[in-house]
């Protein structure tokens, strides 16, 4: 399949600091003859206007979504279909879901009850993409932004995030009820299990989406100083942002404005590898062992649809 061609619209979450931001600029300044629509949480009429302004290009747009709120959620894809619909939007061509958070415990709610890391990551990101399937227009992306923290092994954090819970897709989406769930390592392990669960629902929307979409997990690598550990407290911040800048030398590091440019040459260039990859940084690589698991990744799909069943997951047919 070729770059993604224009008319069309690329969909960006997270697009407010690091990663997304530079992704947001790459594609304005790269592709200047497709559209953007800026899905974030706090004032995305105002980082619409930044972004235009820093790059010269009227065809960005931002809609107000909150992934921790299935009904903001909702309310953004509707206005997405709405403006597709009545032409305001060219053909939506990729939905790139980068926005992701980190909580310092696992008991943390969402709005709607789910524990948080989980609820954000993962069912924000589902309802979303399941809400805009069918206005999304081959040849178009999916492209689900991933983790080498789901591998759980000290080669891909340094020992930083321990492993992924092990536990049925029900237990994860709530708030944990294990011994240690009010501790930062629980709150690292909830991290950690959000982002095997992406790329689990990565490889079953490569076998739902129609032809001519392609899915992949885009895994950034390591990158210390970003906005990832901003509910932290100030010891955990002053950690992650200061001293974990040493770890530039494990070969996972990296920063925000490589692999940013990188993550905008996935949504919109020629296809790196085929569809259902997990790309390090833009490379095509095995991702963990735990992640093929057809049953498991089954059960995710089922456990999104039923949970956020009564909140209007897709429109009717």
């Amino acid at each position: 399949m070729p770059a993604i061609p224009s008319p069309g619209t690329v969909l960006l979450t997270g697009a407010g600091r690091g990663l997304g931001r530079v992704t947001a600029l790459t594609l304005l300044r790269e592709r200047p003859d497709l559209h953007l629509v800026v899905a974030v949480r706090s004032d995305p009429v105002g980082l619409a206007a930044r972004l235009a302004a820093e790059t010269g290009s009227p065809r960005v747009r931002g809609v107000a979504c909150d992934l921790g709120s299935l009904g903001s959620v909702r309310q953004a894809a509707d206005t997405v279909r709405e403006l597709l619909d009545a032409g305001e939007l060219p053909p939506l061509r990729a939905v790139v879901a980068n926005a992701g958070m980190q909580a310092v415990t696992a008991t943390d709610r969402t709005a709607d009850g789910f524990e948080v890391t989980f609820g954000t990551n993962v069912l924000g990101h589902h309802l979303l993409i399941r809400r805009l399937m069918d206005r999304l227009t081959a040849p178009g992306r999916i492209v689900l932004v991933g983790s080498g923290t789901h591998f759980g092994d000290f080669r891909h954090s340094w020992g930083l995030v321990p492993p992924p819970r092990s536990a049925p897709v029900a237990e994860l989406a709530l708030p944990w009820t294990t011994p240690d769930a009010h501790t930062a390592k629980a709150g690292r392990s909830a991290y950690a299990a959000s982002k095997l669960a992406t790329v689990h629902l990565a490889h079953e929307l490569d076998r739902r989406t129609p032809k001519g979409i392609d899915v992949y997990t885009y895994d950034p690598g390591l990158m210390p100083g970003t906005g990832l550990a901003r509910e932290a407290g100030p010891l955990g911040r002053l950690l992650w942002n200061s001293l974990l800048h040493l770890t530039r030398v494990h070969p996972s590091s990296t920063n925000p404005r490589a692999s940013g440019r990188k993550l905008a040459e996935v949504a919109v260039g020629a296809p790196a590898a085929p569809s259902g990859s997990y790309l390090d940084r833009g490379r095509p690589v095995r991702s963990a062992p735990a992640s093929y698991d057809p049953a498991r990744e089954a059960e995710l799909w089922e456990e999104a649809e039923r949970l956020v069943a009564g909140k209007g997951a897709y429109p009717a047919a």
